[in-house]
């Protein structure tokens, strides 16, 4: 081998070792990389399942995945406005939250825009969870997603479709409560009681809630009522009104609802007040509230019955109704006339209480009226049919025992003249009326007056009775003559009067004047011939006769006069000028001859210094005696009651023969 041939071989020796021992370098490196590596392959090996799932849809058919493309365009679309809705609503937290600002109308809208949202959000949740349901369904059918990752996404979405109430986060509710807070605000500025007018003033109910506020009270209301608030913002408003309506009444004084009296004393001056202040509870208090609850209420109108009709029970209408009740219970001499006075205030008021208390929610109210209007109609016209029959019940009762007039007599011609008055008769007449036409029988005015002509021509009929029961004869006369005046006296120039006419009143005024005459004469008229001159004219000598017959006249007179006025001093005559006529006949009649006689034939008796056993009386002591009778004693009011024909009391009438009129 030559030398160049060893050469070659030894180069490429060299350049092999070189190789080997680059080879074993980078064996050894590679060892090494190796050994680091290993954990991290680990953890490759154990994530390739889910990236292998991650990587399937790529791995799936071409056309499959294609056709998942439109349904998930169509899931996601109704998806993607309910996000933008929810959006909006939390667009709509500043306007509704933001303290201040009066301006109701926009506050209004802006609510209207969070209602809508609400509606849109309740209407297409549940459809956008389920199209999205749909379409997990449909990828994990054909396997183009992990089985894991749908089953998570398929229960959110179960929840999606059946959202709950609270899709706003509490906003609207808040809305609602800063709704009623200006609610109440709005009555609360308003709640000024209301002052009874004076007498005379407009019957007009005031409106006493300014218009703007009014419209304001409408529009909360419509909103709260639309979010099913009607329970909260009705109690709010019945206790609002009804405060206003209690402190209205309150000023009043309606104790006297409470425990109404019994006796007529009592009785009279509270029904008056009652009339007056049912008048306004009803007319002007009610009437304004009314008004304001239809105003407020608007188109919810069963609403605003229903609270008008709390309200009403707070004004007391049921407590004023029980008080003509207890007039119908009571016992009183006028009932009749108070019967007619409720029925005639309750009458004035009926087209305001059908106004007022006509639905169903004052059902009470109506009922307790129609009861009370029966049993004043009832009660009012057994009493008037039951009092001719009270009048000739008490034909045999005795007579006054002082000769004056029956109690019964003046009742009944001061009773009559009221019903026939200005102020009941049409009320008398309605009320009979109204009952006649509840048996199908007519009734008219004349009826009326005819029935009240027998009552009088039946009381006539008593007079002859009564004084038929005097043992007296003079004392008959005496109660003749006074009660026959009167009848004149207290029906002339009245509406009674008017109907039974002149001539019937002159009857009456010459019966009066008879049994005067036959008083005085049978009575008085009697002494004077006990003073007479017999024997003593003619005697011209004994005077000591002539002395004792003076003697004996005049102890014969006193003992007379000692007895007629002892009997007559319990007498009595009511009428002023009856009693001072009667007393001047009296000493007309008397006094002239024992003055005249005295004149004669006192110096005879004077002449013993025996006067004072004979002349007892001076001239002037006599007159002033004699002016004095038949004066009226105040008498204790008797409390007598006058029997039903069935024996059922039914007024308070009985024993009115028992005591004199008033003094005139």
């Amino acid at each position: 081998m030559d030398h160049a041939g060893e050469d070659r071989v030894a180069a490429s020796l060299a350049a092999a070792r070189r190789t080997l021992r680059a080879g074993v370098e980078k064996s050894r490196a590679l060892g090494h990389a190796l050994a680091r590596a290993g954990p991290r392959l680990e953890e490759i090996q154990v994530a390739l399942p889910a990236l292998e799932a991650a990587v399937r849809p790529i791995r799936a058919p071409h056309g499959e995945l294609s056709a998942a493309g439109p349904h998930i365009d169509r899931a996601v679309g109704p998806a993607a406005a309910v996000l933008k809705v929810f959006d909006a609503v939390h667009g709509l937290e500043r306007p509704l939250l933001a303290p201040g600002g009066g301006d109701l109308p926009g506050y209004l809208a802006v609510l209207a825009q969070l209602e809508d949202a609400r509606r849109f959000l309740a209407d297409n949740c549940g459809l956008a969870a389920q199209w999205l349901a749909d379409i997990v369904e449909y990828l994990g059918d054909r396997d183009l997603a992990d089985p894991r990752f749908l089953a998570d996404l398929g229960v959110t979405l179960e929840g999606l479709r059946a959202p709950s109430g609270d899709l706003d986060g509490g906003l609207l509710a808040a809305a609602l409560d800063i709704l009623e807070a200006e609610f109440h605000r709005l009555l609360a500025d308003h709640s000024a009681p209301l002052a009874m007018p004076k007498p005379g003033a407009a019957a007009a109910a005031p409106a006493r809630v300014p218009a703007a506020s009014v419209k304001k009270l409408s529009l909360i209301l419509d909103r709260l009522l639309a979010n099913g608030r009607q329970d909260r913002c009705v109690a709010t408003y019945i206790d609002a009104r009804g405060s206003v309506v209690s402190a209205s009444l309150g000023a009043l004084g309606l104790d006297y609802l409470r425990d109404p009296a019994q006796d007529a004393q009592a009785l009279g001056p509270a029904l008056e007040m009652w009339g007056r202040h049912l008048e306004f509870v009803v007319r002007r208090l009610l009437e304004s509230e009314r008004q304001l609850c239809a105003k407020v209420f608007g188109q919810h109108k069963d609403v605003a019955s229903a609270c008008f009709a709390e309200v009403a029970s707070q004004a007391g209408v049921l407590d004023f109704l029980r008080f003509g009740r207890a007039v119908v219970d009571a016992k009183d001499p006028i009932k009749l006339q108070r019967l007619l006075e409720v029925f005639d205030s309750l009458n004035k008021l009926r087209l305001d209480f059908n106004r007022l208390f006509g639905g169903k929610a004052c059902a009470e109210i109506q009922s307790q009226t129609r009861d009370l209007v029966k049993l004043l109609i009832d009660g009012a016209v057994e009493i008037f049919e039951e009092l001719i029959v009270q009048v000739e019940l008490q034909r045999h009762m005795p007579p006054p025992s002082d000769a004056g007039v029956p109690r019964l007599v003046t009742f009944v011609v001061e009773y009559c003249n009221r019903l026939l008055g200005d102020q009941y008769r049409p009320v008398l007449g309605q009320v009979l009326t109204i009952h006649r036409s509840w048996r199908k029988e007519v009734f008219n005015d004349r009826m009326l007056v005819d029935a009240v002509l027998n009552i009088v021509k039946a009381l006539e009929a008593n007079f002859d009775v009564w004084s038929k029961a005097y043992d007296n004869a003079i004392m008959a006369y005496l109660f003749m003559m006074n009660t026959h005046w009167h009848f004149f006296r207290h029906l002339k120039a009245t509406k009674l009067g008017e109907i039974l006419g002149d001539v019937w009143l002159r009857e009456h005024e010459q019966y009066k004047e008879y049994y005067l005459s036959m008083f005085i004469r049978e009575s008085w008229g009697a002494l004077a011939p006990l003073l007479n001159r017999e024997g003593l004219i003619l005697f011209s000598k004994g005077r000591a006769t002539a002395r004792d017959l003076v003697k004996q006249r005049l102890k014969t007179f006193n003992s007379s006069f000692d007895e007629m006025y002892c009997r007559q001093s319990s007498w009595v005559i009511p009428d002023k000028d009856l009693r001072e006529k009667t007393c001047n006949l009296v000493v007309q009649t008397i006094v002239p001859t024992y003055r005249s006689y005295l004149q004669n034939y006192g110096p005879l008796v004077d002449q013993e210094g025996d006067t004072g056993r004979y002349v007892r009386f001076t001239v002037d002591s006599m007159e002033k005696m004699l002016g004095a009778l038949y004066m009226p004693r105040l008498r204790r009011a008797a409390s007598i009651q006058i029997k039903h024909s069935s024996d059922k009391i039914t007024s308070a009438m009985t024993g009115l023969h028992r005591s004199a009129s008033a003094v005139k």
